[in-house]
C-alpha cells in the first residue's frame, strides 16, 4: 500500500484531471439521486453513448421518483425498449415504488439501507451513497477493478465475488475523502479512456506516474479474469402469423427472460419429436387453438445472444385469417402500431428477417 503522501498526490493529481476534463454527461449536470440510479442501472451491460438518449426520455417521461412509480409497467418497459436485460427495468420501477412506500420518498443516504432497494448492489449503491450523499463509500465496477488492479498490480481473479472484498479495503484507504462521488466518477473516466480494457494508453495517462503496471511493462496482465462459459445455444422455430389484422404477437410470461414483452409465438425445438415443421405448426395449434399452415421460405437463421443463452431462430411464415385470440394472451398489431407494444432486440432482429 502507499504511503499518505502518495496517497494524496494520487488523489489531488486525479482529481485536477477529472475537473479539467471530465466527460458531459446529462447525468452530472446535478447530484440527484434519482438520476443516479436510473443512469447506473442503465449503463449496467450497456455502452454510455447508447445510453444518453435512453436516459434522457427516460427522465423526460418520468422525471421524478413519484412519476416513476405511478407508471404503468407498460410504459416503463417501452421507454426501456432496446436496451435490453429488461429486468433492470422492472427493478427500476420496484425501487421507486418501495421509495415512495417505505420511506415515504425520501432516499436513505447509507449503502446498507440502498441496497434493500429492488436492483441495487454494492456498486450502485456505493455510486449513490456517494454521488448524492458525499458519503465516503467505494464504487467497484469493471473500471475500479480494472484501475485499481492495474494501479497496485493485484492478482487476485475479479470474477470471484471474494476478490471484491480486497478490493473495497485498498480503496478505502484511497479514495478522497472530501470529494468521494467525484473520486468514483473520475476513476470511471480513467477506466474508460487511458485505462481502457482495449487499447489503453497508459504513457499519456494522468496517473501514469502511480501506475505500476505500466512501470513493469504489464498492463495488459490486470486484471486478472477467468473467462466465462460461451453461451449455451438454444434453438427455436419462430413464428410470424400474418393475417389483414396484422402480425400475431404474444405476450411473453410475467417472470423469466423479457417478461411481459412482445414478441412472435416461439417454439422450442427440443420439446419436439420429430424436429419438423409440421411438428412447429401442430404447437403453435395447440397454444392458438385454430390450425395454421407455416412455411418454411428458406430464411436465414436469427441469432441472439444473451449472457447465458444464444437463441438461434429458425423463421417461419404463415398467411392466415384473422382468428380469434381466445387461447394465447396474444394481439394482431400492423408493423405501423409496433411503437403501441414493448418489444425487445430480438424481436427487431426478427422483423429484419422478414421477407419483403
Amino acid at each position: 500500500m502507499w504511503k499518505e503522501e502518495k496517497i494524496k498526490a494520487f488523489r489531488r493529481t486525479l482529481l485536477a484531471w477529472y475537473d479539467a476534463n471530465k466527460r458531459d454527461l446529462p447525468w452530472r449536470v446535478d447530484r440527484n439521486a434519482y438520476h443516479v440510479l436510473v443512469s447506473e442501472l442503465m449503463l449496467q451491460q450497456t455502452q454510455v453513448q447508447t445510453v444518453i438518449p435512453y436516459y434522457q426520455r427516460f427522465i423526460t417521461q418520468m422525471p421524478t421518483v413519484q412519476a416513476l412509480a405511478d407508471a404503468p409497467e407498460a410504459q416503463v418497459m417501452k421507454a426501456w425498449e432496446g436496451l435490453g436485460y429488461y429486468s433492470r427495468a422492472r427493478n427500476l420501477q420496484k425501487a421507486a415504488k418501495q421509495l415512495i412506500r417505505d420511506y415515504g420518498g425520501v432516499w436513505p443516504h447509507t449503502v446498507q439501507e440502498l441496497q434493500q432497494l429492488a436492483g441495487i448492489g454494492p456498486y450502485t449503491a456505493g455510486a449513490i451513497a456517494s454521488i448524492a450523499f458525499d458519503q465516503v463509500e467505494p464504487a467497484i465496477d469493471g473500471n475500479a477493478f480494472r484501475v485499481f488492479a492495474r494501479l497496485f498490480c493485484i492478482p487476485d481473479d475479479i470474477a470471484q465475488p471474494k476478490t471484491r472484498a480486497v478490493f473495497d479495503r485498498l480503496i478505502r484507504q484511497v479514495i478522497d475523502p472530501k470529494r468521494p462521488g467525484d473520486f468514483n466518477q473520475a476513476i470511471m473516466d480513467l477506466g474508460a479512456s487511458y485505462m481502457s480494457a482495449k487499447d489503453p494508453d497508459p504513457k499519456h495517462s494522468p496517473v501514469a506516474a502511480f501506475d505500476a503496471s505500466w512501470q513493469t511493462g504489464r498492463v495488459l496482465d490486470f486484471p486478472v479474469k477467468t473467462k466465462k462459459k460461451r453461451p449455451k445455444p438454444v434453438p427455436y422455430y419462430a413464428i410470424a402469423v400474418h393475417s389483414p389484422a396484422g402480425y400475431l404477437f404474444v405476450q411473453r410470461p410475467s417472470t423469466g427472460m423479457l417478461a411481459n414483452l412482445w414478441m412472435f409465438p416461439l417454439v422450442a425445438r427440443s420439446q419436439l419429436e420429430p424436429d419438423t415443421v409440421a411438428q412447429a405448426a401442430l404447437a403453435l395449434q395447440a397454444r392458438v387453438g385454430t390450425e395454421v399452415a407455416l412455411q418454411d421460405p428458406g430464411l436465414p437463421l436469427v441469432k441472439h445472444t444473451f449472457t447465458h443463452q444464444q437463441w438461434q431462430m429458425t423463421l417461419l411464415v404463415a398467411e392466415a385469417p384473422a382468428f380469434a385470440l381466445d387461447y394465447v394472451p396474444g394481439r394482431w398489431v400492423q408493423l405501423d402500431d409496433l411503437a403501441a407494444i414493448a418489444i425487445p432486440t430480438v424481436q427487431k432482429k426478427l422483423l429484419k428477417g422478414l421477407p419483403v
